[in-house]
């Protein structure tokens, strides 16, 4: 027969067991937080592509790591390319979260089994995007082009025009209004989307789908991102390519059909480069700004 003071001290230790399992449950996971601000970036290789010429495009995107902080890294030993020249219109300005095929560099017909490497230094810490011809990493230029390719209109499809009205240099403090025209052919002509007869789009059960534990939530529509106009059906992109965070670009609707407006906010002095792209869907075309703030 168990002796009374045995018996007191299994209790006690079950008891122990049981509330240290429903305080670690009770604890969120670090593995699991979405940081607002703090964190890193990592750069990486996104595949690379055919030129007619006979040379090569290798691609490139980053993964910011916050979900609220832009981070700012300049040209030189903390954003460079370890071969040839450091700067190879890589950006210096890094958007949250995921940017695939953010730019890419050509390289030589003859680049054969060599390495072309990104690195990023920041918090003292070192991320690098290595590239290299390997044919399972081949990609389409232009992958939108396949949605059109059963399409007459296609073959006929020419880019859309772009001229942009800037400014060289503002002063603090310092609004401006940025203003991108467009025009275009028309095509490709826009494709009806057909679900067959009978097929029933899925929706969700009236209460919608449920949340991780312990997650701080962000609102999707608050993050910051390159801003997008509509014009002429033409959606025109404009990115913060290089310059300091802090900027804030916001599209102006009463824009004429043909253009798109934005208006630019700036906090900081410094070196600034846009990138705007006017886009059919298939061809895009693309030309940069630099605005030097004072």
């Amino acid at each position: 027969m168990l002796k009374p003071t045995t018996i007191i001290n299994a209790i006690v230790a079950l008891v122990f067991i049981f509330l240290s399992a429903d305080d670690t449950s009770g604890q969120a996971d670090p593995q699991n937080y979405l940081f607002n601000s703090g964190q890193t970036v990592q750069p990486f290789f996104a595949g690379w592509s055919h030129n007619t010429d006979g040379s090569f495009e290798m691609h490139f995107g980053y993964l910011n790591r916050n979900y609220v902080e832009p981070i700012h890294v300049p040209i030189g030993s903390n954003n460079r390319f370890d071969s040839g020249d450091l700067d190879q219109g890589q950006p210096t300005f890094f958007y949250p979260r995921v940017n695939r095929s953010v730019f890419s560099v050509t390289v030589p017909e003859n680049f054969g089994e060599t390495e072309i490497i990104w690195s990023l230094v920041i918090n003292g810490e070192t991320y690098r995007a290595v590239g290299w011809l390997q044919a399972e990493w081949e990609i389409e230029p232009n992958p939108r082009a396949r949605l059109y390719s059963t399409n007459n209109s296609q073959a006929a499809n020419q880019a859309p025009t772009l001229t942009v009205d800037g400014i060289d240099t503002v002063t603090l403090p310092a609004t401006l209004t940025l203003t991108a025209s467009v025009s275009d052919d028309g095509l490709p002509e826009p494709r009806e989307r057909n679900f067959g007869p009978g097929v029933v789009l899925p929706t969700f059960e009236p209460e919608g789908p449920t949340l991780p534990i312990n997650v701080p939530q962000i609102q999707s529509t608050n993050r910051l991102r390159p801003t997008r106009v509509n014009a002429d059906r033409v959606t025109v992109t404009w990115t913060q390519w290089r310059g300091a965070a802090g900027v804030s670009l916001q599209s102006q609707d009463e824009s004429p059909p043909d253009q798109a407006a934005v208006t630019v906010s700036f906090q900081q002095p410094g070196d600034y480069l846009f990138r705007i792209e006017a886009s059919d869907g298939v061809e895009s075309t693309t030309k940069d700004i630099s605005i030097t703030v004072r």
